[in-house]
């Protein structure tokens, strides 16, 4: 499956001029051939906006949700966007999937909120492990700090996860998140890992850019630099089940030796 990375921080503090640029980034990408788009962590609003966070929440299925769906179904492609998530008085870091036929077929919840930033506007997730299906492919979500945790991976790779959509707005100086870890972390669970990143600077974060898309081999597809992109790269399911076949971590492994990991 084609896949394409928005890499952006849109225009933070408008939800209307996001959406615009969601919507023309999937023209694009449907044009080039792509089934999903992944967006980066926080898309919809913005990352350093402060108490602007609270103020442009939104539920799951909000407005922006269903404009989104409208976005996929009128390009005939899939969407993942970060966006801060309402439930009640609670906001989480969230980023939701939605199918090419407008469906919302995934909602995750940062686990494990970075920084002093993160935890002053956000409670973490509870649930660990979300998936959903596209084009054929097993699709799961975590968000930025999640994939720095080895257990996060592993818990998706024992599932079954073949393409790890990670939206992320990654800083300075951490950039060898995207240029070192996500290939292993890739490699290491026999999986397809998408980083999608923020770029350039935001209140006082400096974010990275880097997105990439890693295959099992632990060879990145594709990587953008450090400005505003669109890039794309294949997750392919035969050279998955290929590299799957002879690679023997996940078959090698001796659970019984790891009680004291938990």
């Amino acid at each position: 499956m084609r896949t394409a990375l928005l890499q952006s921080s849109g225009r933070p503090g408008s939800v209307a001029e996001n959406l615009k640029v969601l919507d023309d980034a999937a023209g694009r990408a449907a044009a080039a051939g792509a089934g999903l788009l992944a967006a980066p962590e926080m898309f919809l609003t913005g990352y350093a906006i402060g108490d602007d966070i609270a103020r442009l929440a939104e539920p799951a299925d909000g407005d922006s949700a269903d404009a989104i769906a409208e976005t996929a179904t009128r390009h005939g492609i899939a969407i993942a966007y970060g966006y801060p998530e309402r439930d009640g008085e609670t906001v989480y870091n969230s980023a939701q999937l939605i199918t090419a036929d407008g469906t919302r077929a995934a909602n995750y919840r940062k686990t494990h909120l970075f920084g002093c930033f993160e935890r002053a506007h956000f409670t973490p997730g509870d649930q660990q492990l979300v998936q959903t299906e596209v084009n054929g492919l097993t699709v799961g979500l975590l968000i930025c700090y999640d994939v720095e945790f080895p257990e996060n991976v592993r818990a998706h790779a024992l599932a079954g996860t073949d393409l790890l959509l990670v939206p992320t707005a990654q800083m300075h100086p951490f950039q060898f998140v995207a240029e070192s870890m996500i290939p292993v972390r890739a490699f290491e669970n026999q999986m397809y890992v998408a980083y999608v990143n923020r770029v350039g600077q935001e209140g006082e974060f400096e974010f990275v850019g880097l997105s990439t898309l890693a295959g099992p081999d632990g060879v990145a597809r594709t990587r953008a630099g450090r400005t505003e992109q669109l890039v794309f790269a294949d997750a392919d399911p035969a050279f998955l089940a290929a590299s799957r076949e002879n690679n023997p971590y996940l078959k090698d492994r001796r659970p019984d030796l790891y009680g004291s990991l938990v």
